[in-house]
C-alpha cells in the first residue's frame, strides 16, 4: 500500500509541475523550428490517404514560420501552396479549416493562388456551415478586381443568407473588397440594408458598416442613413455605437448645434438599455466642439454614474473620459470631484491614477495641499509610466494655480530623490524647469532644488540640461555666487561631458557679473589641467575671453550662442578647404540655424542652438539636416543659381497660389539670397488626360525688381509633382525696397494624353496659362530668427549709433498679445526672454526681438506697447546698418 501511495503522490507532483509549466508559457514546441523543415514536411500533403491529423500539425508549423517574419520566397510558398491543394480531398472538417487559414496568409507570397478558386467557390455554395464562413473569408484574400464581377452573385446571396456566421464573413469580406472593386461593391447595397434588417447583433453591426462605406462620399445619403436607423432604432449594440460615430461625424461636418435632431439622437441614447450604447453617446457628445458646458451636463451625469459601477472597465472608460473633458470644461467636471476622490483608492492603480490627474486639473486651489497628500500615498505602487501622467497634471495645475507652486515644487523636489527611470525624472525636471520660466518667484525655489538634484544624478542628458540652465538663469537672481559651488563640484566629480558642460556655466556667471569674474576666472584655470580635451579648451577659450574684459567679445562669445547651421558651417568649411583662397573664412557666408516661429524662447532655447552649450564633450549625435539646408543643397545644383552665393532664409512654410480642388495646385516658396529672390513654384497637374510640357511661371514684378532668369520643368504627369524657379534680382537703387507684390501666370504646353497609361496621343500640344494668385516679398522675408539668451548685453554690444526711435498708434490690435504676435510676425524676428508671453490683465508690455537681416547685419527691437484704445507702441531698432534700421521700422509703418 505504501508503494501505491508514493506512486500515486509521484504522479500528482508531476502533474503540478507540468501545469505550473503550462501557466508560465515557457514551453513552446515550435521554439527550434525552422523554415526548411517546415517546409519540407510539406511533403506529407501528397501521400495517400491523407493523414489529417499530421497534415493539420504541418500547416501549422508553416503558419507558425510565416508569422514569426521568416522570409519565405515565392517559389518556396508556390511549392507549399500547390502541395497544400491537394488536401482538399478530405473532408476533415479541422484540416480544412486549416486550408482555409493557410490560404489567408500564404495569398501574398504564393504565385497563381487563384486556382483554389473554384474549391472555395464550392465550399462558399455548399451545405456544409462550417466550411462556408471561412471559404468566403480566404476566397476574399485571393479576389482582385478582375475576378469579382464573375464571383459577385456568390457574395450577393452569401450577405441575405440566414446563417448569421456566412452573412458576417460575406460583409467584412465586402469591406476588404472596397479596395480593389468600389464600383462592383456599390452595387450590394440592396442586400447590405437586407442584411441591416438581421435579428443576429453582428451582422446588423457589419452590414451597417458596409452601407456607411459605400455612402460615406455621399453627405446626404449618410444624413438620410442616419435619419432613418435613428428614428427607427437597431436591435444590435455594436450597430448603436456605430451609428452614434456616424452620428457624431455628420454633427461635427455640419457644424450644427444643440439644435439639431442628430444631437436630439445622441442624447436619446444616454438612456438605452445597453451600458456600451450610453458610453459611446456619452463620449459622442464631450467630444464634440465647441459644445457649452449646459449641453455637456447629461453626459458627464452618465460619466458619474459610471464611477461608482462595479464594473471596473466602466469606471476605467468613464474617469478617462472626464480625465480628456477636464481640459477644455473642467467646471462641468468639478461636479464629479467627490466620486474621483473616492476613486484615488482604487484597487485598479490605472483608474486611480486617472481620477488623482482629473482632480489635479478641476481642483480648487484650497485643495491642492489635500492633493498633494493623497497622490503621496499611491506614488510608490504605480509604473513610471503612470507617474509621468501625474508629474504633467502637476504641471497644469501649478500654472493653472502659480501661488501654490511652493507646494507642488517641494512635492516635486521629493519626487526627484526617489527612485525612477529617466522618463520620470525627466518629466520632473521639465516641470520644475517650466515653473522656474513662467514664475519668476519661483526661480530661486526651482533653482535650489534642481541643484541638490544634481549632486547625485545619474542621468548625464538631465545633468547637462541643468547645468545649461543654471549658467542662463543663475546670473540673473540677486544671488549668484550661492549656485557656483554646486557647479564647480560637477568639475570635479562628474564624467567629461558634464564636467564641460559645468565649465560653459560657470563662463556665463563671469561674464554676466563683474563681481564674480576674477573668481570664475581661478575656477577655469583649475581646468586647464584637466584630462579631458574638450574640457581644458572650453577652459582655455572662456578663460582668454574673460580676461580681455571687453563686453562686446563675452556677449558674442559667451552670453550668446553662434547661430548659424551646423550643416551648412560644415559645408562651407569643407568647400573652403577645397578651394585654398588669401582671404580669410567668412562666417557671414554661412547659413543661419532656423528658428520656430512658435513657442517662446525657452521652446527655442532648448531645441535650438544654444542647446549645444550643455552638450558637453562625448559622442556627437548626427545633426539632421534642416529643412533649409536640404533646400541649399537642390538649389546648389542649378547652375542658373551658382552665382548667387549663399542661401540666407527660405520662408518657412509654402504660400498656396490655387485652391486644393483645382485642375492644377501650385505652392511658393521663396528663397532669399544676397542680392537676389528665388522663387520656388511647386506643381501639380490633377488632370489624366493632360501631359503639360515646359511648365514655367511668369511673374509680373513691381517697380525695381528685375527678373534675372527662369528654369522650366520639362514635364508635368498626372498626379506628380513638378518644380519650375523664377529669380529676380532686387533693387540696387534703393537698398530699403525691399518688399512688392508678383503678379504670377502659370505658361505650359498641354498635350492631350490616354488618361490609363498617360501617353500623348499626338506629338504635337498646344499652349495655355493659369492665372494664379499674386506673390508677396516682405521685410520678413530678409530676417532670419536668432536666439539672444541675454538681450541686454546684446543691445549694448551694438550700441546707438544706428538706433532708430519711433511712435506708432495701431488701433486695429485689440489686445496686447494680438500686437505681440503680429509684430514679431511683421518683422521676422524672434521674442527673446520669454517677452512673447503677456501677462493677464496687464495693461503694458515689453517685446524684446533678435535678428539677422540679409548680409548678416545684426538687429534688435525693442518696443514698448500700452494698451489704450487698441496698441500704443513706442520702438527701438538698433542695427549694425543703418539702412537695416530704416527697413525694420518700416515693417509697421
Amino acid at each position: 500500500s505504501s508503494n501505491v501511495a508514493s506512486l500515486f503522490d509521484g504522479k500528482m507532483l508531476g502533474s503540478r509541475r507540468d501545469k505550473k509549466d503550462e501557466g508560465d508559457g515557457t514551453q513552446n514546441p515550435f521554439h527550434r523550428l525552422d523554415k526548411t523543415s517546415a517546409l519540407q514536411e510539406a511533403r506529407t500533403f501528397n501521400e495517400t490517404p491523407i493523414n489529417a491529423r499530421r497534415c493539420c500539425q504541418t500547416l501549422t508549423k508553416i503558419l507558425y514560420v510565416i508569422n514569426q517574419g521568416e522570409s519565405i520566397t515565392a517559389a518556396e510558398a508556390t511549392q507549399a501552396f500547390f502541395a497544400m491543394t491537394k488536401l482538399f480531398q478530405s473532408q476533415d472538417v479541422t484540416l480544412r479549416r486549416m486550408c482555409y487559414l493557410t490560404i489567408k496568409e500564404m495569398a501574398k507570397l504564393a504565385d497563381d493562388v487563384i486556382i483554389v478558386t473554384s474549391s472555395l467557390t464550392k465550399d462558399m455554395t455548399g451545405k456544409e456551415d462550417l466550411y462556408r464562413g471561412s471559404a468566403i473569408r480566404a476566397l476574399c484574400t485571393i479576389t482582385d478586381s478582375s475576378m469579382l464581377q464573375s464571383l459577385e452573385r456568390y457574395f450577393k446571396q452569401a450577405i441575405v443568407d440566414k446563417t448569421p456566421s456566412v452573412a458576417s464573413a460575406a460583409l467584412t469580406s465586402a469591406l476588404h473588397l472596397m479596395k480593389p472593386g468600389f464600383d462592383v461593391v456599390k452595387r450590394w447595397v440592396n442586400e447590405a440594408q437586407q442584411a441591416l434588417s438581421s435579428d443576429n447583433t453582428m451582422v446588423q453591426y457589419h452590414a451597417l458598416g458596409v452601407l456607411y462605406h459605400i455612402k460615406k462620399r455621399d453627405r446626404l445619403a449618410i444624413s438620410k442613413l442616419v435619419d432613418k436607423y435613428s428614428r427607427s432604432g437597431l436591435r444590435s449594440p455594436y450597430a448603436y455605437c456605430m451609428l452614434i460615430r456616424i452620428a457624431a461625424k455628420v454633427l461635427e461636418e455640419e457644424e450644427q448645434g444643440s439644435d439639431s435632431s442628430l444631437y436630439d439622437f445622441l442624447e436619446t441614447c444616454l438612456r438605452h438599455k445597453s451600458e456600451m450604447v450610453i458610453y459611446e453617446a456619452a463620449r459622442a457628445l464631450v467630444n464634440l466642439k465647441n459644445i457649452s458646458a449646459r449641453d455637456l451636463a447629461p453626459a458627464i451625469s452618465v460619466l458619474q454614474l459610471f464611477l461608482s459601477s462595479p464594473k471596473p472597465t466602466l469606471r476605467f472608460a468613464a474617469v478617462r473620459t472626464l480625465n480628456k473633458v477636464a481640459m477644455s470644461h473642467p467646471l462641468s467636471v468639478t461636479t464629479c470631484n467627490l466620486d474621483l476622490e473616492g476613486l484615488i483608492s482604487d484597487v485598479n492603480r490605472s483608474i486611480a491614477t486617472l481620477a488623482i490627474t482629473t482632480l489635479l486639473k478641476t481642483g480648487s486651489e484650497g485643495s491642492v495641499d489635500r492633493l498633494m497628500k493623497q497622490i503621496s500615498s499611491f506614488m510608490s505602487e504605480i509604473s513610471d509610466e503612470f507617474k509621468i501622467v501625474v508629474v504633467d497634471a502637476i504641471k497644469s495645475l501649478c500654472l493653472k494655480y502659480p501661488r501654490k507652486h511652493n507646494v507642488m515644487m517641494s512635492y516635486l523636489a521629493t519626487m526627484l530623490r526617489d527612485e525612477g527611470g529617466y522618463d520620470y525624472k525627466k518629466a520632473i525636471a521639465d516641470t520644475l524647469i517650466t515653473i522656474i520660466e513662467e514664475h519668476a518667484d519661483a526661480k530661486e525655489l526651482g533653482l535650489s532644488h534642481l541643484c541638490e538634484f544634481i549632486e547625485d544624478c545619474e542621468h548625464t542628458v538631465l545633468a547637462k540640461r541643468i547645468l545649461h540652465l543654471l549658467g542662463k538663469e543663475g546670473p540673473r537672481t540677486p544671488q549668484p555666487s550661492k549656485y557656483i559651488r554646486f557647479i564647480y563640484n560637477r568639475v570635479i566629480l562628474e564624467k567629461p561631458s558634464v564636467r564641460a558642460a559645468a565649465v560653459s556655466a560657470l563662463a556665463r556667471f563671469g561674464a554676466a557679473s563683474e563681481q564674480l569674474t576674477a573668481s570664475v576666472i581661478v575656477l577655469l584655470s583649475r581646468c586647464l589641467v584637466d584630462e579631458d580635451d574638450e574640457v581644458r579648451d572650453r577652459a582655455t577659450f572662456y578663460k582668454t575671453v574673460l580676461e580681455q574684459k571687453q563686453k562686446t567679445l563675452t556677449s558674442q562669445f559667451v552670453l550668446n550662442s553662434l547661430n548659424v547651421s551646423v550643416v551648412g558651417l560644415e559645408r562651407a568649411l569643407h568647400q573652403y578647404v577645397q578651394e585654398p583662397s588669401d582671404t580669410p573664412f567668412d562666417l557671414k557666408t554661412v547659413p543661419l540655424a532656423t528658428t520656430l516661429p512658435s513657442g517662446g524662447v525657452g521652446d527655442a532655447t532648448r531645441g535650438g542652438t544654444e542647446a549645444g552649450a550643455a552638450t558637453g564633450a562625448g559622442k556627437a549625435a548626427p545633426v539632421a539636416a534642416s529643412r533649409q539646408d536640404v533646400y541649399a543643397e537642390q538649389l546648389g545644383l542649378i547652375p542658373e543659381f551658382a552665382h548667387l552665393g549663399p542661401l540666407f532664409k527660405s520662408s518657412p512654410k509654402p504660400v498656396e497660389l490655387t485652391e486644393s480642388e483645382t485642375e492644377y495646385v501650385v505652392q511658393c516658396v521663396k528663397h532669399t539670397f544676397m542680392r537676389h529672390v528665388v522663387f520656388q513654384f511647386d506643381c501639380t497637374n490633377t488632370l489624366n488626360d493632360q501631359l503639360l510640357e515646359n511648365v514655367w511661371v511668369q511673374l509680373e514684378t513691381a517697380d525695381g525688381f528685375d527678373v534675372e532668369s527662369t528654369v522650366q520643368c520639362p514635364a508635368l504627369k498626372f498626379n506628380q509633382a513638378g518644380t519650375t524657379y523664377t529669380c529676380v534680382k532686387l533693387p540696387e537703387d534703393d537698398p530699403t525696397q525691399v518688399a512688392g507684390t508678383f503678379t504670377c501666370t502659370l505658361k505650359f504646353k498641354v498635350k492631350d494624353c490616354d488618361p490609363n497609361t498617360g501617353e500623348p496621343e499626338a506629338d504635337e500640344g498646344y499652349d495655355d496659362e493659369y492665372v494664379l494668385e499674386d506673390v508677396d516679398v516682405v521685410v520678413a522675408d530678409h530676417v532670419q530668427r536668432v536666439v539672444k539668451s541675454n538681450f541686454a548685453s546684446s543691445w549694448e554690444e551694438l550700441g546707438d549709433e544706428h538706433e532708430l526711435n519711433d511712435t506708432f498708434a495701431l488701433p486695429s490690435m485689440k489686445t496686447l498679445a494680438d500686437a505681440v504676435k503680429q509684430i514679431s510676425q511683421f518683422m521676422g524676428m524672434q521674442p527673446c526672454e520669454r517677452s512673447d508671453r503677456v501677462p493677464d490683465s496687464k495693461l503694458s508690455h515689453t517685446l524684446l526681438l533678435a535678428g539677422v537681416y540679409r548680409g548678416g547685419h545684426d538687429v534688435l527691437v525693442r518696443a514698448s506697447l500700452v494698451a489704450d484704445e487698441g496698441v500704443k507702441m513706442k520702438l527701438a531698432v538698433r542695427s549694425s546698418d543703418p539702412v537695416v534700421s530704416q527697413v525694420i521700422a518700416s515693417a509697421v509703418g
